[in-house]
């Protein structure tokens, strides 16, 4: 289940995905298969080259990409997903849920 993002937040990740951009939108979410983990990124592009190629450089194996949908994507969890939003400067994206 996700939560804690907005519309127009999940609609800007949408376009710019659809744009060939990389883009990242990070939420709540649980579930059981991941105990501990309260949020989730979602890298997504539909450049599916970009993709595998922004991934590999973080140790993201293409057979990890979520291929359902209009919106191919890497799912970050724990603590993979802080060292890539740091090195990506995009920590914001988990401090913003953090708080509150």
């Amino acid at each position: 289940m996700a939560f804690g993002i907005r519309r127009a937040e999940l609609n800007r990740w949408k376009v710019d995905v659809e744009e060939g951009n990389i883009s990242f939108l990070t939420h709540y979410w649980i579930d059981d298969r991941f105990p501990g983990c309260s949020t989730v990124t979602k890298v997504g592009c539909s450049d599916l080259v970009k993709l595998k190629d922004w991934g590999l450089q973080y140790g993201l194996r293409p057979e990890w990409l979520d291929l359902r949908g209009n919106y191919p994507h890497f799912d970050l969890f724990g603590d993979r997903q802080r060292f890539i939003l740091e090195a990506e400067n995009m920590l914001e994206q988990l401090h913003k849920l953090e708080r509150k």
